[in-house]
């Protein structure tokens, strides 16, 4: 049962069964009424770092859904005994919306999420109503175009500093060490150009442990150790004919500029636009949510105007 307030409910949880080694939790909250956000979240991270007050606020006017990872929150912990490939998350998020009976969700990646929406937009794109992709770049194999990058030129890839503090995710550390790390892995995605609330990250990832438990050095690094293959598919992004928002973070270490113009480039013509939020990192501190919030809900709401409700 859920208690109705006008046209929120409170949120429900759900435990998916994906096959006798996996479940998933999956939790909806928001107006069961409105469209179906989906959301995905980056590697080695549960739903519940989506920051409350940006899900309430899509929750206004859109049935919003989350889900932990496969090694990630309450699902299962799963890499070592039943190891599995990225691919197989982004179908995890098809069937999370099987089981909840979703025909089509607005789908939101952040990061690695923003790469498991692009496989959705290839391999189910009657599933996904609109794209929003960001804190991302192209799958590999996308074309580089030279009016983005000059021939020859490589990608920029995640910075040294935050390549080091990743190798050291599977590290031994105490209680109190490791909710220090945990915020300053924070503090360097988010950059250093919009205040960095250290107390609210803090909270977050307090939440996160109480959500899940702690995290072993397993799953710490399980989608770091997740199968490539199937995911250099880049090429086929030009396919794509599905209303997609890139938001760019200019000041994002792990995919910086111009990841996010090498993504525009790699999709369809004409479905596609690139909307930056200033001083955003590879994070969604509190200086940001409001800005990047604007941005996103006006695409959902322009979609949800273009498109006759299924």
């Amino acid at each position: 049962m859920t208690a109705s307030y006008g046209s929120l409910t409170d949120p429900v949880e759900h435990l998916v069964v994906v096959d006798d080694d996996v479940r998933l939790w999956v939790r909806e909250s928001g107006d069961p009424t409105g469209t179906p956000v989906l959301l995905v979240m980056g590697a080695a991270s549960s739903g519940v770092v989506w920051p409350e007050a940006l899900v309430e606020r899509l929750g206004r006017r859109h049935r919003v859904i989350m889900w932990d990872h496969r090694d990630t929150g309450r699902s299962t912990r799963a890499m070592d005994v039943a190891p599995y490939a990225l691919i197989d998350l982004a179908e995890d998020a098809v069937r999370v919306l099987d089981a909840l009976g979703v025909d089509r969700a607005h789908v939101v990646g952040m990061s690695m999420g923003g790469l498991l929406v692009q496989l959705l937009l290839l391999d189910h794109p009657g599933r996904v109503r609109s794209a929003t992709l960001f804190c991302t770049g192209p799958l590999p194999g996308a074309p580089v175009p030279e009016e983005v990058l000059p021939a020859g030129a490589e990608p920029p890839g995640p910075s040294a500093e935050l390549l080091a503090m990743w190798a050291r995710l599977g590290d031994e550390r105490t209680a109190d060490e490791e909710m220090a790390f945990r915020v300053a892995h924070w503090q360097l995605l988010a950059g250093d150009v919009v205040p960095f609330p250290a107390e609210e990250v803090l909270a977050l990832e307090r939440a996160v442990v109480g959500h899940g438990g702690p995290q072993d050095a397993s799953s710490a690094t399980a989608h770091a150790r997740a199968g490539t293959d199937g995911l250099a598919r880049g090429a086929e992004l030009a396919g794509v004919r599905t209303p997609t928002l890139v938001v760019e973070a200019p000041e994002d270490p792990a995919y910086p500029p111009p990841s996010a113009d090498l993504l525009a480039h790699a999709l369809g013509q004409g479905t596609v636009r690139v909307v930056a939020v200033p001083g955003m990192g590879h994070a969604l501190p509190s200086a940001v949510l409001e800005p990047w919030g604007d941005v996103v809900t006006a695409h959902l709401d322009a979609v949800d105007r273009a498109t006759v409700t299924p």
